[in-house]
């Protein structure tokens, strides 16, 4: 398991029980090998755009910075569902 992955798990066991009903999102992007891939090639120079509370908020931010940069093809950027590593034994939503 990765230092970051860990690292939220850890912040997510602090916070009171009504905030573990959030549905985090990170936002980030960075250059990659293949346009077709997530193998970026500097990771530790990716571009955080943030986390937000919802996914449609999320979207909207990742939409935005994919924009950004939509003339460069090996630019990617994704939304990860932080609430799905933060706690991977919940049920995922229908």
């Amino acid at each position: 398991m990765s230092v970051m992955l860990q690292a939220l798990r850890a912040a997510a066991n602090t916070l009171p029980q009504e905030a573990h009903l959030s549905k985090l999102h990170l936002v980030f992007g960075g250059r990659v090998s293949d346009p077709q891939t997530l193998d970026f090639k500097d990771p530790a120079n990716l571009d955080v755009v943030g986390i937000y509370p919802d996914y449609a908020t999320a979207v909207n931010a990742w939409r935005s910075a994919a924009q950004r940069t939509v003339d460069d093809a090996e630019m990617r950027y994704v939304v990860v569902h932080l609430h799905r590593l933060l706690d991977p034994d919940a049920e995922p939503a229908s």
